[in-house]
């Protein structure tokens, strides 16, 4: 994810960093720079090393994403995956099973799923293994059953009804007047 910073004496004017930060870390980092320290505990880590241009031998080289959030505001398949420098992994799920892995240097638009390619087999599997341990590490380790509960319980049904409220699916496909 693109990421732009102007911070004058701290931050040198025009440069680029290609490292991997997320979200998560943008807490921990504005923490830091106001030199506030607290014992919250917090998922992400200061990045503050790499805006000086100093990224730490043991830096991610990957992130984890995962979006419960269909069918409304992303209009996404629930899925979730890893993002590396070079590669895209994604588990799509709730009521379908699909995977897809892109290789961002060839396929930067992330057009051409080559998941069935042979040719990535050892990609997929070292991917498979960090993106478990990523879900380990930030204690997403649930069940699809789980995941798709979460999608229910807090973004739309997608195609049940209880209790006489109308589904997500029902929503979507009522006709107007």
């Amino acid at each position: 994810m693109p990421f732009m910073v102007k911070y004058p004496g701290k931050i040198k004017a025009g440069s680029v960093n290609e490292d991997i930060i997320t979200n998560i870390d943008f807490a921990p980092t504005l923490l830091e720079l106001a030199g506030i320290s607290t014992t919250q505990k917090m998922q992400g880590t200061s990045f503050v090393p790499v805006l000086e241009g100093n990224t730490p031998k043991d830096w991610q080289d990957g992130m984890y994403y995962h979006y419960y959030e269909f069918p409304f505001w992303h209009h996404v398949q629930p899925h979730y995956g890893i993002r590396m420098q070079k590669y895209t992994l994604a588990h799509f799920y709730y009521n379908i099973d699909v995977w897809e892995l892109y290789d961002l240097e060839k396929d930067p638009d992330q057009v051409n799923n080559i998941y069935n390619n042979l040719n990535y087999a050892d990609v997929i599997t070292e991917l498979k293994v960090k993106l478990k341990n990523l879900m380990i590490k930030f204690e997403n380790d649930k069940s699809l059953v789980d995941f798709r509960k979460i999608t229910d319980t807090y973004f739309g049904r997608i195609v049940d009804n209880i209790n006489d409220e109308e589904s997500v699916q029902q929503i979507l496909t009522k006709k107007k007047n």
